[in-house]
């Protein structure tokens, strides 16, 4: 059946502005809020639900968080933190629920940076998280302790359904926390398969990140039966940087923390900043992340910007004070560095400008500039207290260094070697080429003139067959010298095209390799001329220029001459073709008394190009000679005897052996 089409009304006036409600506007549009509308959309909901409990264990209220991923793909969340307020909030006169579930932009992160502020290093700041994930959910029930009262929710496609119940902690219960269960909506979502290998990694770096803090993920296998596996940091980053190297770890692990206030622009508010950092050498493994109010930088940011302007500056003056460096050797770069280190930073500030809601960079500029220079600040010690181990790392910088210069200098010569192999062709002025690339089966045609590039251009098979003009008589290249040879366009041209290079070495060859076979493009290559003496000329003049440049590709058979007919005898509405004087009385008597036309046949530029791909270009009706020297010391002797400077005796073989060859002189 066919789809109805859409129609658009070609109306726009005052009623056609409209707002959606923030229910409506993530729902149609999650990747506004989340990222995207496929499954790292719905992965960030969940990771909203687990920072707000980070945020909560982080600021000393519970040291656990259960993660649950139960069979039919429902997340569970469960923290014992202070329990997410859900009653009657008389400032706002509304419930916090719906503020928190039901809102965008309403939370209680926005005061961090100021002694009214709930939260002092928090990941959640734009109060959209839970309400997002909230609205994209086909279902989200919401259970609250605190203050002697559990408070429940329930939500169905981002509407609450009920009223909010609350009843006093019975005996036993827990006292406080917060527990929060849902189901991605596959119908906001493109694909809701969340799955435990995302979870077991996100919640192993928050529990890197969040030192002390223990992350429990279960995951539901089958109906009531789980399997759980537990991620805990002791010594936080420290830990990790240990587990990351394991025994290819060359130096001791390096760990620095500083804490600092600033202000991004003198105009602005000043924050607080907590730095932290840790590194080892390895050659073996190397990784560099980043952290930010527990938040993974993916795309780094001001720390990755601080980390690499310090470690490239001192590391580069530490290796020239060091004489390290050779004679007029170049600069090292942060991937020299990056291939050498484990690296981990973990930054937490009370203000933050995270790049979008998926906290992927943070791009403060007071962050970067106060990492940089503490970075700086702490090498230079580290130079002057640790110089064995400062050793060992640039010695590991430089190694890395001068393999991926040596490595892009290869990279390059083989780049410039093919571009010079393949790209010679497309220089060629009237060259048409085709579509195949498979050498076994392309052919290249060589033609006499511009008007019979035009007669071959319309009759070849475009999917294996080019064709290239030859413009007037080609030199001699037994007679000429290389300079002269190699300053021809005609034969420069052909050269490219064929594309093997030259079997001498001159210094004008210009953008010609030295011969490869290998390199050749096509499978026959075959000379096309006119069937008069003027054809016949230039026919042995790129003859000769094989014989002299290219002679391997004619004793490999790779040279071959198309026979051009010399009459075309028309017979009722059929053409037929001989290429001889011989071959045209036979067809002749083979007529009988049928009425017949003979036409002397014209040049290739004049032929239809219907009689062309009949006669000249289809493989199954043309007539191809190949080009094989039966004996090539006296091929070389004809070759010099005919085309060389030898005149007197040219004229002496012309004398005794011409008779031979006066039915093929048109006169």
């Amino acid at each position: 059946m066919a789809k109805e089409k859409t129609t658009v009304s070609k109306t726009y006036g005052e009623e056609s502005i409209k707002r959606l409600s923030d229910l409506q506007a993530v729902r149609e549009n999650p990747n506004v809020y989340l990222g995207t509308s496929g499954i790292e959309g719905c992965r960030q909901a969940a990771f909203e639900i687990i920072s707000n409990s980070v945020d909560e264990a982080r600021e000393g209220y519970g040291d656990t968080v259960n993660v649950t991923l139960f069979a039919d793909g429902s997340v569970e969340v469960d923290d014992y933190g202070r329990g997410v307020p859900l009653g009657y909030n008389e400032k706002e006169k509304k419930y916090n629920w719906e503020l928190v579930f039901c809102t965008l932009n309403a939370g209680g992160k926005y005061n961090r940076n100021t002694s009214e502020g709930v939260y002092k290093f928090s990941l959640g700041t734009h109060g959209i998280g839970a309400c997002a994930t909230q609205f994209t959910s086909a279902y989200m029930e919401v259970r609250s302790y605190r203050n002697g009262m559990c408070s429940e929710i329930f939500f169905k496609s981002g509407k609450a359904k009920g009223k909010l119940n609350e009843r006093p902690i019975e005996k036993g219960e827990r006292k406080s926390g917060t527990v929060i269960k849902w189901m991605p909506d596959i119908n906001v979502f493109t694909d809701t398969n969340l799955t435990p290998d995302y979870f077991q990694s996100i919640l192993r770096r928050q529990a890197v990140v969040n030192t002390g803090i223990k992350f429990v993920f279960k995951h539901e296998t089958e109906k009531g039966k789980f399997e759980k596996v537990e991620y805990l940091y002791s010594e936080g980053i420290t830990d990790y940087i240990k587990e990351l190297a394991g025994d290819s770890a060359k130096t001791d692990i390096v760990h620095w923390t500083a804490e600092t206030s600033g202000k991004d622009r003198e105009d602005k508010q000043e924050y607080d900043l907590k730095m932290e950092m840790a590194f080892c050498c390895s050659q073996d493994v190397n990784i560099i992340e980043y952290y930010h109010n527990s938040s993974h930088l993916s795309h780094g940011g001001s720390p990755a910007k601080a980390v690499t302007t310090a470690f490239v500056s001192c590391f580069d003056k530490y290796i020239k004070n060091t004489g390290k460096y050779k004679k007029d050797e170049s600069k090292i770069s942060f991937s020299d560095i990056e291939a050498s280190v484990v690296l981990v930073t973990n930054c937490f500030s009370t203000a933050g400008s995270f790049e979008h809601q998926t906290k992927s960079a943070i791009n403060n500029a007071f962050i970067q500039s106060a990492m940089t220079e503490w970075i700086k600040t702490n090498l230079e010690i580290y130079f002057t207290e640790k110089p064995y181990e400062a050793d060992i790392i640039a010695n590991s910088i430089l190694v890395n260094k001068r393999s991926r210069e040596t490595v892009n200098k290869e990279i390059l010569d083989i780049k410039k070697s093919l571009s010079k192999m393949m790209d010679t062709s497309s220089k060629v002025e009237k060259f048409v080429g085709c579509r195949s690339k498979d050498k076994e089966i392309r052919e290249l045609y060589i033609v006499e003139g511009d008007s019979a590039l035009g007669s071959c251009k319309h009759a070849r098979n475009g999917e294996f067959q080019a064709v290239i003009p030859v413009r007037g008589k080609t030199l001699n290249c037994i007679k000429s010298t290389y300079d002269k040879i190699f300053d021809s366009d005609i034969i420069m041209d052909l050269l490219r095209v064929v594309g093997c290079g030259v079997e001498i070495t001159h210094k004008k060859m210009k953008d010609l390799q030295n011969f490869n076979l290998d390199n050749l493009k096509w499978s026959k290559i075959i000379i096309c001329t006119d069937a008069d003496e003027d054809g016949f000329q230039i026919r042995a003049l790129i003859l000769t220029m094989f014989h002299t440049l290219l002679p391997t590709l004619i004793r490999e058979g790779k040279v071959y001459i198309v026979e051009s007919p010399l009459y075309e005898i028309i017979v009722k509405d059929e053409s037929l073709y001989a290429y001889d004087e011989r071959e045209k009385d036979e067809i002749i008597a083979g007529l009988g008394n049928a009425k017949y036309i003979v036409q002397r046949s014209k040049g290739l530029g004049e032929n239809t190009a219907e009689m062309m791909a009949k006669t000249t270009m289809n493989p199954s009706t043309r007539r191809l000679i190949k080009v094989l020297p039966s004996d090539p010391e006296e091929t070389d002797r004809m070759f010099d005897l005919l085309l060389g400077d030898a005149l007197a005796e040219r004229k002496k073989f012309i004398f005794e052996n011409g008779h031979k060859y006066y039915n093929y002189a048109d006169v």
